[in-house]
């Protein structure tokens, strides 16, 4: 069995299948699982990068039947059974897609080009360093215009990912900047919080909007509801085709579109490149290729535009389909797949956060924040990492300060590489072939105007 993606989806499978009668071979990008929901606060210096970060190859130390390739997935090819990656051809008897997701900038090229993203940990680094670069420029800029464009920061999409940096970077501006640059006038520093459609975090309660706008309110956060960027380039960010906001950082947290993989038929891939599948993650008319997590498009009565992206529904996927396997190598029926909610939530700053439940329960406030601090340590893999994120909120919590401020890889804009798995370099390409028994494996050879 190959397993492409060491998300929580790829990750939970392959454990799963620990003492069943296949060989699981995990193919990824990265040599490390990585902790998404907590990407942005490395991106504001909250925590170190390798605190949410954990090798594959030693989470799975000690499982006889799993072998990882560190390699990218240029495409499959169902007729003959094969992944092409960039080390070579692995054939399978089996494969399970589970590669998550990646940004959608609607086609809007100037944004692609030109935003930030926090998909990934090189992502959250880079950030990092740019936000904080454009603050020591601002120290040096006489011009009042460019430099409150170095200030000011543009956060498109008031989903989770939105509202958690935006509250994160409100925070930093409050106890954290004023220590660092004494010199800059921090008052005329702006956060936008940008979103497109109605109201705040859209997928969760009405309490829970109403409580995420609040809170923005209480930090200062200019939310601009009902409002979609159009394009960003010289340093503007267009809420029409004259209107922008002055900002050298904007923050691209918009929406997601499945990572699907070269090769699948046409009518499998949905507009928003997610992968159709059954009640029991199988693509139709491919009985021996599954997807679970992000990239699968599963839908249900309640859920008509398939069920959410959210790592719970992948290790559900995971988990089920870790029991049907064997049963549809035997060639018994599998079971059908049933979502178990467990609830969502989203944190806004210290003290804040908001906590949908099933039967309609709804927390807030520092229960909420307690609540989620609980639930992401828990989640974090590995033990070291638990206590680094740990000690690492502690130590904000009781000083209002993050220690993390370093720019330790410099980053531009013409740095920015392709997040779609190009490579500068391509390996010798090699078939490796994978036998079940024994578990041996071969080794690959007009005048626009500004916003207030």
């Amino acid at each position: 069995m190959v397993i492409v993606g060491g998300g929580f989806g790829g990750l939970r499978l392959a454990q799963k299948l620990a003492d069943a009668p296949v060989q699981v071979v995990m193919v990824d990008r990265n040599n490390y699982h990585n902790f998404q929901p907590l990407l942005y606060q490395v991106a504001t210096g909250a925590l170190e990068a390798d605190s949410i970060a954990y090798p594959i190859r030693k989470i799975f130390a000690g499982q006889n039947n799993f072998f990882y390739r560190m390699a990218d997935v240029k495409g499959i090819v169902p007729a003959t059974n094969t992944v092409q990656t960039s080390v070579g051809d692995i054939r399978y008897d089996y494969l399970v897609l589970a590669t998550g997701s990646l940004t959608n900038f609607f086609g809007i090229e100037s944004i692609e080009k030109n935003a930030m993203q926090i998909k990934s940990i090189p992502n959250a680094l880079n950030l990092r360093s740019f936000i904080f670069q454009n603050f020591e420029q601002a120290l040096l800029e006489t011009d009042p215009e460019k430099r409150q464009a170095l200030l000011n920061i543009v956060v498109v999409g008031g989903g989770p990912t939105g509202v958690e940096i935006s509250g994160s970077l409100a925070e930093m501006r409050r106890h954290v900047l004023p220590k660092d640059y004494p010199e800059l006038d921090l008052k005329k520093m702006q956060i936008f919080l940008v979103e497109a459609g109605p109201a705040l975090l859209g997928p969760m309660s009405k309490a829970s909007q109403e409580d995420a706008k609040r809170y923005m309110d209480g930090l200062d956060v200019i939310v601009r509801l009902n409002t979609a960027i159009k394009r960003f380039e010289d340093g503007r960010a267009y809420y029409s085709d004259t209107e922008f906001i002055p900002t050298e950082n904007l923050i691209w947290a918009a929406g997601v579109n499945g990572a699907a993989v070269p090769g699948l038929p046409d009518e499998l891939v949905t507009r928003n490149k997610r992968i159709n599948v059954n009640m029991w993650n199988q693509l139709p008319g491919q009985p021996n290729i599954f997807a679970i997590g992000d990239v699968a498009n599963m839908v249900t009565p309640d859920m008509p535009k398939g069920l959410p992206m959210l790592a719970p529904v992948a290790q559900q996927q995971a988990d089920l389909l870790a029991e049907n396997l064997p049963r549809i190598i035997r060639g018994e029926a599998p079971k059908e797949f049933s979502y178990l909610n467990k609830g969502v939530m989203a944190i806004i700053s210290r003290n804040k956060a908001v906590v949908d439940m099933p039967k309609d329960i709804h927390f807030k406030g520092f229960l909420g924040w307690l609540a989620w601090l609980f639930i992401h340590l828990i989640l974090l893999v590995g033990f070291r990492n638990k206590v680094v994120a740990l000690v690492d909120w502690a130590f904000s919590y009781f000083s209002s300060d993050q220690a993390l401020r370093l720019i330790i890889r410099p980053f531009s804009r013409k740095d920015m590489k392709d997040d779609k798995g190009k490579r500068a370099a391509e390996h010798a390409t090699a078939t490796v072939q994978y036998n079940p028994t024994p578990p041996a494996i071969q080794e690959p050879a007009g005048q626009p105007t500004p916003a207030s």
